[in-house]
């Protein structure tokens, strides 16, 4: 059985490795490419449509093993091949003509709904204090399509720094690899198998895509890996006993909370919530001064952080209480850390100043009257 799970992360990781360059100049031939801009980090025109790349792979490493395989579900195997199709698609119609978001987001809800088709859905889900809860296919259809959705459009917000976006993928499909090796439910080897060769496909574009980047993964793959990122962690927890409404955000918690914070800049700073700007996390974090390396680095500490959190939730907390503290400790540090960095307010930071009224005594001098 492991045999399989090497032979799909190798498998996916030399097809990436070979198919990477022909994107590449594929993409120039079709003109799908990046020109820098004020927004931007990168000085060079840059190749995109490197998503393409990662699903065939993905793809093409499945179809190579898929003989051996028969305890698979292949509908899962459908929903990410088929959904996956359009929303690549989408991704690199984006790519190279610039799709409104009208259209982009109507091949999201198309893949979404190739999901659902497929029988995915979140249909329960375990809340601390709160018991166990079964939803009815009405409210579990339009959940699960919102997921999705989110999901793909918050990893594609991050995907700003060479290999950024792919790297916080990985981690976030390894994540979901450990959980499906400790925890057994039905269709673990078809999560774990899954997981494996999705990391294989990213591993082998990450040689070229870390920085400094050959070519950028574009809107083709950041959807892409938002789209399997979603539907894996769906799959994972659906019929899980030990399953937790906090375990996939907490997966996810970098692009997540990335998109969370920047909605609440733009309302704050009363702009449209998809004008784009330069205040998200990779931002903040270069213009303290750190190198886009280390920038790059210091994020993908943050996602195993919110990777091992969500182990401990899933396999380690029986207790609720513990379970509530774990989840407040972990969100103080991160609206602290937002405060620290600027990326929601340079001016406004209400906890930071709060903690330094608390903690921080006046010195003798600001006591005296001038």
């Amino acid at each position: 059985m492991y045999g399989l799970y090497v032979l799909g992360f190798v498998v996916s990781c030399l097809f990436a490795l070979l198919l990477t360059p022909l994107v590449k100049r594929f993409a120039f031939w079709v003109g799908a490419i990046d020109k820098p801009n004020h927004r931007k980090v990168h000085t060079r025109i840059m190749a995109r449509m490197g998503g393409v790349a990662i699903f065939l792979a993905f793809v093409g490493a499945y179809f190579v093993i898929s003989p051996a395989l028969s305890d698979v579900n292949g509908n899962a195997a459908l929903a990410l091949v088929l959904g996956g199709f359009v929303i690549v698609l989408t991704g690199a119609l984006d790519d190279r003509f610039e799709l409104s978001p009208r259209w982009k987001l109507l091949g999201q809800f198309v893949a979404a709904c190739i999901v659902v088709a497929c029988g995915l859905k979140i249909n329960e889900f375990n809340v601390p204090f709160g018991g166990h809860f079964s939803l009815p296919d009405y409210v579990s259809m339009p959940l699960t399509v919102l997921w999705i959705v989110g999901v793909s459009n918050a990893v594609n917000l991050i995907d700003g720094l060479d290999g950024l976006s792919a790297g916080v993928s990985g981690i976030g499909t390894g994540t979901i690899l450990v959980l499906a090796l400790l925890t057994p439910f039905s269709d673990a080897f078809t999560v774990i198998l899954l997981c494996t060769i999705l990391l294989g496909s990213i591993s082998g574009f990450l040689f070229y895509n870390f920085h400094p980047a050959k070519i950028f993964m574009g809107d083709s793959g950041a959807l892409f890996l938002g789209f399997a990122l979603a539907t894996l962690s769906i799959l994972g927890f659906k019929v899980s006993v030990v399953l937790s409404l906090l375990t996939p955000i907490m997966i996810l918690g970098v692009p997540l909370s990335d998109t969370f914070f920047a909605i609440m800049r733009r309302f704050l700073n009363k702009k449209p919530i998809s004008e784009a700007d330069k205040n998200h996390l990779h931002h903040c974090l270069l213009q303290l001064g750190f190198s886009h390396r280390t920038t790059v680095l210091i994020i993908y500490g943050i996602a195993a952080m919110f990777g091992a959190v969500a182990v401990i939730l899933n396999n380690y907390t029986d207790s609720a209480w513990l379970t509530v503290l774990i989840v407040v400790i972990l969100l103080f540090v991160l609206v602290v850390g937002a405060e620290a960095i600027g990326i929601i307010s340079s001016s406004q930071k209400p906890v930071i100043r709060f903690l330094q009224k608390l903690f921080v005594k006046p010195s003798v001098n600001s006591r005296l009257p001038k």
